[in-house]
Formats: structure tokens, C-alpha cells, sequence
């Protein structure tokens, strides 16, 4: 079996416990083999949680759950070092934190301070936590799925604008439709009938991680042409410039995208393409990956604002307005 076959059942399997989110599961898969932290938002109850539980459990890989509360600690995450007997010795011990982990759920990361936003900000980045002036690398394979309530902002602290760049993707998970609702009750009654009953789990899709290595790998091969790249370049400067192609865009946004943003939009494409079979980005690459990737990482005006424009809209203009190089 090919290594996109063995992503294409991950993806199928997470799909059959994850249901009416078949768009956020794909867009999850793609920050995964692009290797790049997603930030999850949506109203409560929307199976934010049961989502990166199920990515956990059909990937081989050690999840760690974090509630985010106002009264966290740097060291609560990243963990501290701690003072041990041996033999008669006091020896000083790095005793690792919830970040140490594969997979992050970062659950309501609104809601720490900015101590520890500055920690998770650096385990992110440079893939490594700093403790008593030791820097700990974390594991090859590393992912922090960060959830926030778009709505419930008492006791909350904003993200700075450095953490949410560092995100690949933030995506806006919605009600799901009447008929998978009704499948998602039939499930969840299914899976209370197996817990009362104790009934012997069915085998399920496991995946090695060195299956997601050998995917990045073949994933870097994916030729992206100089039109492209152009394309890119120009999607990106539209929203630094918008003067220069919409009176509307101007007036919407504030502060544009970063470089970082470009090369999100390249490492997202490259990763849409290669989970469609093909070895070359096309535009339409790009059209179904800007909206996660960019709507973050715009600041928009106040009238914007005032006006009820999203973050989307200001990026489906960018689109209409931004000429495809031929």
C-alpha cells in the first residue's frame, strides 16, 4: 500500500468518528503533513475535542490534553526540574511537562496568561521548551490543535499577533448538517451500548509515524512553478497593497499578511496537492487552502468591523481581484 493510501484511511477513519466535518478533518490532515499547528475555533460542543482525539488514537502517537486557565504556569506545560534522592545523593532531575507529547489539544488557549503563551510560543517555533537556562528538544513529531470559543471572551487573553502567525491554519468548525446530527446520536448511542456492555473494541486504523514521514518527504518532491510562486507573492502583496487592486480591500484591511503567510500558503498547497495525487500545485491548490491558511493572519480595519465583513470575505475579493499568472 502507498504511503497517500495509508494518509487517505487515516483521513477515512477519523471521518467515521468525526461526523459532518469531513472539510475540517482534510484541513487538519493537510497542517499535519505540512507540519504546522492548527488553531481550532468554534461555538462549544462541536466535537472539537473528540476531533484531535481521533486523530490521536488512529495515528501512533502520545496525546496530551491541557486546559488552559488563568492561573496556569509556564512550568505546568513545559514541566520543571525536580529535586531527587539516590543513594543518599540530592540530584536535580528535568521532569517533563504535558508538552512532551505528539499531539497537543491546547484547550482554550485564550485563557492563559502570557507567561505561558510566551512558553508555547517557543515550543511551537523552534520545536524546543528553555527551563532553568536548558533548552529540551521535543519529539519529531509535534503538533499543538489549539481550541477557542469565537464568542465567551470574559477571562480571556487575546492571542498576540506573534502566536497566531505561528499557527498554519485557523479552522472555523460550524453546526453540522440535520442528517449527519442524526448519525452522529446513532454513534454516540453505539459507543455507550459498547461501553455498558463491555464489548471487545474493533481494530482500528493505527498509523506508524514513520508513515507521515515518508508522506512529508514525498510531499517536499511536489513541484511548484515559477507562476505559482508568483501567484503566491501576489496573493500575499494584495493584502499589504490593497490600494492597488480594490477600493474595497484598502478600506477593509488594516495590516496584511506576513512572509511567513506566503510560505504557509506554499507548504499548505504543496500538501493539497500531493493528498490529490498530484505531483505539481495548480492555482486551484491555492484557492481551497487561502481561506484557512490567511484569515488569521489579516488584520481588519475598523470599518471592516463595524460593517460585519469577515476575514473571508475580505479573502474571496482578494481572489477575484488577484489575476491568475498565466
Amino acid at each position: 500500500m502507498s504511503v497517500r493510501s495509508n494518509i487517505i484511511d487515516l483521513q477515512s477513519s477519523i471521518n467515521q468518528a468525526v461526523l459532518g466535518q469531513d472539510a475540517v478533518v482534510r484541513q487538519i490532515l493537510l497542517a499535519l503533513l505540512a507540519d504546522g499547528h492548527v488553531l481550532l475555533e468554534s461555538l462549544p460542543g462541536l466535537a472539537k475535542t473528540r476531533t484531535v482525539r481521533a486523530l490521536a488514537r488512529h495515528l501512533q502517537a502520545d496525546m496530551s490534553r491541557i486546559q488552559f486557565t488563568p492561573d496556569l504556569l509556564p512550568s505546568d506545560i513545559t514541566g520543571t526540574e525536580v529535586l531527587h534522592s539516590e543513594g543518599g545523593n540530592h540530584v536535580i532531575q528535568f521532569q517533563q511537562g504535558p508538552l512532551f507529547g505528539n499531539v497537543i489539544l491546547a484547550d482554550e488557549i485564550n485563557r492563559a496568561p502570557a507567561k505561558v503563551q510566551a512558553a508555547l510560543l517557543e515550543a511551537m517555533e523552534e520545536r524546543q521548551i528553555t527551563v532553568a537556562g536548558k533548552s529540551h528538544a521535543l519529539p519529531e513529531l509535534f503538533m499543538v490543535l489549539a481550541t477557542q470559543n469565537p464568542i465567551e471572551q470574559e477571562g480571556t487573553y487575546p492571542l498576540p499577533e506573534a502566536q497566531m502567525d505561528r499557527f498554519l491554519m485557523k479552522i472555523l468548525m460550524d453546526y453540522p448538517k440535520p442528517g449527519d446530527e442524526a448519525e452522529v446520536l446513532r454513534l454516540l448511542r453505539g459507543e455507550e451500548t459498547a461501553r455498558v456492555n463491555h464489548s471487545t473494541a474493533t481494530t482500528e486504523l493505527v498509523l506508524a509515524q514513520q508513515v507521515l514521514f515518508d508522506a512529508r518527504r514525498e510531499l517536499s518532491t511536489v513541484h511548484v512553478s515559477a507562476s505559482i510562486d508568483s501567484h503566491i507573492i501576489d496573493l500575499v502583496n494584495a493584502t499589504r497593497h490593497p490600494n492597488d487592486y480594490d477600493a474595497d480591500l484598502a478600506q477593509w484591511i488594516r495590516i496584511g499578511t506576513s512572509p511567513r503567510g506566503a510560505i504557509s500558503l506554499d507548504r499548505a498547497a504543496r500538501a493539497n496537492a500531493w493528498l490529490e495525487g498530484r505531483e505539481f500545485v495548480t492555482p486551484d491548490d491555492l484557492r481551497q487552502i487561502i481561506h484557512p491558511v490567511l484569515r488569521h493572519r489579516l488584520q481588519l480595519s475598523y470599518d471592516a468591523v463595524a460593517d460585519g465583513i469577515s476575514a473571508d470575505q475580505v479573502l474571496d475579493r482578494l481572489l477575484d481581484k488577484v489575476a491568475i499568472p498565466a
